[in-house]
């Protein structure tokens, strides 16, 4: 038998249906000696597994899909990661499968933001793409624009702006942000994907109504000022720290002011089921050689300065003036995973994912020689006493 992947979609995100359509891509692209199981999470947090769950078409009706699938939780009993069946009983053999490794193909918060990566970190199970660290900096716009300023590489200005704050002094704030940067500008939630939540602003009134739209989906947002004479430009990057490379070049195409969730994941594809790769698009973009270069280099430079593994989708800004171009996110799981971005180059979907299993398995080999234990004496000289414990004794 070959690895034995547990391929993770769905969650409580707002980019749960793009989740299980990647997901699904995913699974049924799979070639040679795997072993895949699908484990849908719902927006809950509970987990299910059955053969029906590689199917996007069963998702038109959840609670039946739901009904006649296998509800399970993850397990590390001795080293082997099980999928055990929930709720356990006292007869039959209570494991429904067993993984090697947790490929999770998620979006947006909840998931791809750390929480879930946490989860397999804790139970010790390999699992596909970046680190806890990384995906929760990658979500994070803020936090992801200062470490790659502090990397030279180049980012638009922003300022960050907390719900509570803004509806207790909201003239004060749009003063403040209005002295600072020019129309038109850009309001954008701080942790999500798939163009959910963002509104271009032209004056005051416009940027109230960008705030308190970003706020139904967060309770920080990002103001930033629109860049002129816009064209986006995507690239993806596979690897690690130690070696990685670009993909093509890609050039969404937007039907509105800016690139929407319906241009992403609707437009292009009328039946909703290609996700990402569904999308209009150039490809390769419309772009000189020299700034196709630059931009590739731009994208692995970002990956390694956010400590990546595994494939993310680097989306950059451009004036077309200029030719000025500015990295505006990272999505460290991207839609589709990105796999359209790799075949002008030669790589098809599944080497792709051949690769990412590869990746995951080779940091698991490397964190294998990491010590995790420090022997001392501490217990052996506890006594309990003293309400402030070891932190509070003189050392």
């Amino acid at each position: 038998m070959g690895v034995r992947i547990g391929v993770f979609f769905g969650g409580k995100t707002v980019e749960h249906e793009v989740s299980i359509i990647s997901g699904i891509q995913a699974i049924n692209s799979f070639s040679g000696d795997y072993d895949i199981t699908p484990v849908y999470i719902t927006r809950e947090g509970d987990m299910y597994s059955g053969p029906d769950m590689a199917r996007v078409e069963e998702y038109r009706d959840v609670k039946a899909l739901l009904a006649k699938s296998q509800r399970v939780i993850c397990v590390n009993n001795g080293g082997r990661f099980l999928l055990q069946k929930y709720p356990g009983k006292f007869w039959g053999n209570p494991v429904y499968k067993e993984i090697d490794v947790a490929f999770p193909i998620v979006h947006g918060t909840n998931v791809e933001d750390g929480a879930l990566q946490g989860f397999f970190k804790t139970l010790s199970i390999p699992f596909v793409g970046p680190d806890v660290a990384a995906s929760a900096v990658g979500m994070d716009k803020y936090f992801m624009k200062t470490i790659l300023k502090d990397n030279g590489i180049p980012v638009l200005d922003c300022r960050r702006v907390f719900v509570k704050s803004y509806f207790r002094e909201t003239d004060k704030i749009i003063s403040g942000i209005e002295a600072a940067y020019k129309y038109p500008m850009i309001v954008k939630p701080l942790n999500l994907g798939s163009s959910i939540g963002i509104k271009k602003a032209f004056d005051s009134a416009g940027l109230r109504e960008a705030f308190e739209y970003a706020f139904q989906y967060t309770n920080i947002a990002l103001v930033e000022e629109a860049v002129s004479n816009l064209k986006e430009i995507n690239c993806a990057v596979l690897g690690d720290l130690e070696n990685a490379e670009a993909s093509e070049c890609e050039e969404p195409i937007n039907t509105d002011l800016i690139l929407s969730y319906e241009d992403k994941y609707i437009s292009g594809d009328k039946s909703g089921s290609k996700g990402m790769s569904g999308a209009k698009r150039k490809l390769p973009a419309d772009i000189s050689p020299e700034l196709r270069e630059e931009v590739r280099e731009l994208a692995v430079r970002t990956f390694q300065a956010l400590d990546c593994n595994g494939v993310s989708r680097i989306d950059f800004l451009m004036d077309t003036v200029s030719e000025q171009v500015w990295v505006n996110e990272i999505n460290t799981i991207p839609g589709s995973l990105s796999f359209y971005l790799w075949e002008p180059l030669g790589l098809s979907y599944s080497k792709l994912l051949e690769r990412l299993v590869e990746l995951a398995l080779k940091r698991e080999r490397e964190n294998a020689d990491i010590s995790y234990s420090f022997e001392t004496n501490i217990l052996a000289n506890y006594t309990g006493s003293g309400a402030k414990g070891l932190k509070g004794g003189k050392h």
